[in-house]
């Protein structure tokens, strides 16, 4: 896992030696084991990197690493995991290694296919390769967005980086926020790619290419989420919202079983020792029964416990360990703990989010431990129905659609509800209500943090008063945009699976334990969010795959204790709730939002995602 930024233009500024060691220094923490740099003999491009070595951790695994003649270059972050393969492949084709590396993988497919070297990729990955010959440059991301990228153009330059602030920190971009990456934010609790929280700066998103040359740019979508409408077995697909779900096939339990142990499997492929983050829930525990399985040395396991009995997994994080035969680590976070530790959260901020600190803990000591890999349960939940949304959501449109009054004056009552009720849910309630009833907007009130209305009064007050109404108008195009793109789902249930893995896993999850756990120089790895995994479990319907309780994976997995699988199901959260009433924390989640702004009484989450994103705009003076 590393840092990779660039910059491509016609002729770069005089200061290029400098711009160069902004960026090593701004992703240093991504990778201390090496560092490189490309600078083409017209001195107009320039490739980065910091290297953490996972894989081959010799000098042959140097990057910005060439091929054999020079004309093609790379920089790459990430990990394939089915690289020893297409080694293998391309050396019966012909071709010679030097290394043991997946980029000198990667490098020898795209010469040898080009762009289509992204058909036979399986893992997470952002990289940018620079073809000296045709003076191009292709840069591409994983189908999942496990790994970042950002770009800006402008004119014939062009910058790219593993993070936002590493772009910020040459100070050639203005500091100034997006209206759109802002409102998705304060909506969402994240930004939404493609935009980021500074205006003219892009994600490039999941499962994209992008084709630079002379200036121009263009974006291919290679990959998509997609959930076939099929039979599977003696189960069709149900056409609409099914409450009683399908029995469980032995066809189904046994190709998630395989698909599981496979997409593991590849993700224990390491020249160093891998940990896992056992959270005591039915995810992370599925992770350590298989591994125990594949690996006979030591299986390191780490866990966040807390005080406050509702928040504590601790103890049932140690009984699972003990199960397993792993040597455990657990880290007891207290109130004063946290305090402590914040200061150095809110530097560590790429993006304002609502969440990662609990990554940002857990990741730290992990690396104090020595650990350079750990595996993490994250994308089950998104993949098998483990959140309550998967049955709450459908449930409120059905109950919408059947209300017939409401059809008449649900626009009028939600208009009124969005902007006078005293309460946070009912207000996003009433924004529900004035928009057309459907999936996407039912789950857009239960994930939300603050409501359509309220957030056009906040972008307005952060970015100030007049531009108000050029504000809301970029807004609602983009809502117009968003909603005209969305695809149609056999299943109900298999649309709420495909917001979850799009927004809320790959906005904020995804992005929050990249950010967190390499600000700690630890590659986090998630065998759930794997391609050849979700092709083999997408086939199986909704009404098996996102059987309640994740029953699908604890009949996989019958390894998972009883004790695991009967409980009830926990988020991995920190208590901030408990410790709201401590008095540094009273201090810290002061909000600075003018009175004639009316917002009801703030519930917690909602006054945190404000005290981070004023956190975020301080660290970056803006």
């Amino acid at each position: 896992m590393c840092g990779i930024a660039g910059f491509l233009a016609s002729s770069l500024p005089n200061e290029t030696e400098r711009y160069i060691r902004i960026l090593q220094i701004a992703l240093q923490h991504r990778g201390k084991d090496d560092q490189g740099v490309y600078l083409s003999p017209q001195r107009d491009i320039a490739l980065i990197h910091t290297r953490l070595a996972i894989l081959d951790l010799s000098q042959n695994g140097h990057q910005p690493m060439p091929i054999a003649d020079q004309r093609y270059w790379i920089t790459f972050n990430g990990e394939i995991y089915n690289f020893l393969e297409l080694r293998e492949q391309l050396k019966n084709e012909g071709e010679t290694f030097f290394s043991n590396t997946d980029t000198e993988v990667i490098l020898k497919l795209y010469a040898k296919y080009g762009e289509r070297c992204l058909e036979f990729l399986r893992g997470m990955f952002a990289f940018a390769i620079w073809d000296e010959h045709e003076k191009v440059c292709f840069m591409a991301r994983d189908p999942f967005g496990i790994k970042p990228i950002y770009y800006w153009c402008q004119g014939k330059t062009l910058i790219f980086a593993s993070e936002l602030r590493a772009i910020m920190a040459l100070g050639i971009i203005p500091k100034q926020l997006s209206p759109i990456g802002l409102y998705t934010y304060l909506t969402n609790g994240s930004v939404s790619e493609p935009w980021t929280i500074i205006d003219g700066v892009k994600s490039l998103e999941a499962g994209s290419s992008l084709r630079w040359q002379d200036g121009k740019i263009h974006h291919q979508k290679y990959w998509e989420i997609n959930f076939p409408s099929v039979i599977y077995g003696d189960h069709s697909v149900a056409p609409s919202y099914a409450p009683t779900a399908a029995k469980l096939s032995l066809e189904a339990i046994t190709t998630t079983r395989e698909a599981l142990f496979n997409s593991v499997k590849h993700h224990l492929i390491s020249d160093v020792p891998i940990g896992i983050f056992l959270s005591g829930g039915i995810d992370s525990t599925a992770l350590v029964a298989i591994a125990r399985q594949m690996q006979s040395n030591e299986l390191r396991t780490y866990s966040l416990a807390f005080k406050e009995e509702a928040w504590n997994e601790g103890a049932i994080a140690k009984q699972v360990a003990d199960h397993f035969g792993t040597s455990h680590t657990e880290y007891l976070l207290t109130a004063d703990l946290a305090q402590d530790l914040l200061p150095e959260y809110w530097r560590s901020l790429d993006q304002p989010t609502i969440d990662g600190f609990n990554t940002f803990c857990i990741s730290q000591i992990a690396h104090q431990q020595g650990m350079k890999v750990v595996l993490s349960g994250l994308g089950s939940d998104e993949l098998f129905g483990g959140y309550g949304t998967f049955r709450q959501v459908p449930r409120m449109v059905d109950q919408r659609q059947n209300v017939a009054f409401l059809k008449a004056i649900a626009k009028v009552v939600g208009n009124g509800l969005e902007q006078l009720a005293q309460s946070p849910k009912y207000r996003r309630f009433g924004a529900f209500l004035s928009k057309e009833n459907s999936i996407q907007n039912a789950y857009n009130l239960v994930r939300g943090v603050f409501s359509t209305w309220e957030a056009y009064q906040l972008v307005q007050f952060y970015l100030g008063e007049d531009v108000g109404e050029q504000v809301k108008n970029e807004i609602v195009t983009f809502l117009n945009e968003e909603k005209q793109s969305f695809q149609e789902f056999p299943t109900p249930q298999d649309e709420v699976s495909y917001l979850e893995l799009s927004r809320y896993m790959r906005n904020q999850l995804l992005r929050d334990s990249d950010v967190m756990s390499m600000k700690w120089g630890l590659e986090l790895r998630v065998p759930f969010v794997d391609c050849d995994l979700f092709t083999a479990i997408s086939q199986i319907p909704a009404s098996m795959r996102l059987h309640k309780n994740k029953q699908l994976l604890t009949h996989a997995i019958p390894e998972i204790p009883e004790y695991i699988i009967n409980r009830q199901k926990r988020g991995f959260t920190i208590p901030f709730v408990q410790w709201i009433d401590k008095d540094w924390l009273k201090g810290t989640m002061e909000i600075k939002i003018p009175s004639h702004i009316p917002l009801p009484p703030q519930q917690w989450y909602r006054r945190w995602s404000l005290v981070v994103l004023q956190n975020w705009l301080q660290a970056l003076s803006l």
